[in-house]
């Protein structure tokens, strides 16, 4: 056993669990992180595409990280709450004029034009907890109104990005009614794209820009960003989806002509970032330190604390049971476990998964960190199976 506690045979364990993915055919190549007391297990398995094309996958590979991005930009969105630019509980209306005055659906499958006013306006805190009143709708696709119309605005939660500049985006946003009284229901993902634009004003500045200045840069996360520069495109693995009837792979993003290989005309603070294991690493390190990286804090312990405390009521929690699943809840940018029910299921322990196949932890009473980057999107809300077996045999290698 080393000093982080963690066993070298027990790890070795989680390598034969991931390689039988990977020659199962279920995703390419994988790259697996457990960190613990500063010392960082690394596995790189398989290939960067399909049928072993591509070659090897490396440790520095370059991965869509989707909803990961997510707990990125919250963390930016506190050092503008600490400077007192932005204030938890203020209107957005000021920066952004176009959610003020919002109409709320009288029900969630009404007509567009059924609506009441809002009780009051939208806040950052909102944004934050994804209770702004407007999201994901889980619902069958264009089964309610709202959802056709946020799916002909280019709004709807997805990997696709935004076809529009952020201006005509929040313009496009502003048109429609909210689902929901803001503060009054957990819908997911869309309060995390309002945010980023939220502090593109707060700070005058394309979003990228700061998120590089304040974070990036001080973590040393010289990989991440909303796109793939032309010189490391090579790392960039091809992503693919399940074809429902085979189960088998199809190619969704291929490297040599990605998306994310030019800067996104809409740059998604809830799902646009594209990032490595080591670059993840950072900045978790620095949320498992309260805020403190080597020398510097970039956060204060409150906000940290903050953001990683469950904010949801009970009966908020219980309406989106497919992702809480009644052992979790939701910070800023992050879900948080509350009872321990499984081997990972550490109360406090914090993160999220991606859909486009990336899962990312952080455990302060186990001081561990799991991040595991794959290049199969998910098909659903609930974690797959080579999610759960990593993170069973993260947990099954503590030896302390």
């Amino acid at each position: 056993m080393s000093a982080s506690g963690l066993s070298t045979v027990r790890l070795g364990r989680m390598r034969e669990v991931l390689t039988g993915h990977v020659e199962r055919g279920e995703l390419p190549g994988v790259v697996a992180l457990v960190a613990r007391r500063g010392e960082a297990h690394v596995e790189a398995i398989g290939t960067t595409e399909a049928g072993g094309g591509g070659g090897p996958i490396r440790r520095d590979a370059i991965f869509r990280i989707a909803s990961i991005s997510k707990m990125i930009t919250a963390g930016a969105a506190m050092i503008l709450v600490e400077e007192c630019r932005l204030r938890l509980d203020d209107p957005v209306d000021e920066l952004l004029p176009e959610l003020a005055g919002r109409k709320v659906l009288r029900r969630p499958d009404g007509p567009l034009d059924d609506t009441v006013p809002a009780h009051r306006p939208i806040t950052p805190r909102d944004l934050l907890t994804f209770r702004m009143g407007i999201g994901a709708v889980m619902a069958p696709p264009g089964a309610y109104p709202i959802q056709r119309a946020m799916d002909e605005a280019g709004l709807s939660p997805g990997p696709q990005a935004a076809p529009v500049e952020p201006d005509e985006w929040i313009k496009r946003l502003g048109d429609l009614p909210l689902v929901h009284q803001p503060g009054e229901k957990w819908m997911y993902h869309t309060g995390s794209d309002v945010l980023g634009v939220l502090m593109a004003r707060a700070t005058g500045r394309p979003l990228e820009e700061f998120l590089r200045e304040r974070l990036f840069e001080p973590l040393g996360m010289r990989d991440t960003g909303f796109h793939v520069p032309a010189g490391k495109l090579d790392r960039l693995p091809a992503a693919y989806r399940s074809d429902q009837g085979t189960g088998g792979l199809v190619l969704e993003d291929d490297p040599r002509q990605s998306r994310w290989g030019r800067p996104p005309a809409f740059p998604s603070a809830g799902g646009g970032l594209v990032s490595t294991a080591d670059d993840l690493l950072a900045f978790c390190t620095m949320m498992l330190n309260k805020g403190r990286y080597g020398g510097d804090r970039l956060l204060s312990r409150p906000s940290v604390e903050l953001m990683t405390t469950d904010q949801l009521t009970e009966e908020q929690k219980a309406e989106n049971a497919v992702f809480f699943g009644g052992s979790s809840g939701w910070g800023f940018g992050v879900s948080v476990v509350t009872r321990r029910d499984d081997l990972p299921a550490v109360p406090g322990r914090f993160g999220w998964n991606g859909g486009t196949g990336t899962s990312v932890y952080t455990d302060p009473a186990e001081e561990l960190i799991g991040i595991l980057l794959t290049q199969r999107y998910m098909t659903s809300p609930t974690p797959p199976a080579v999610f759960r077996d990593f993170w069973t045999c993260a947990y099954q290698a503590i030896d302390d």
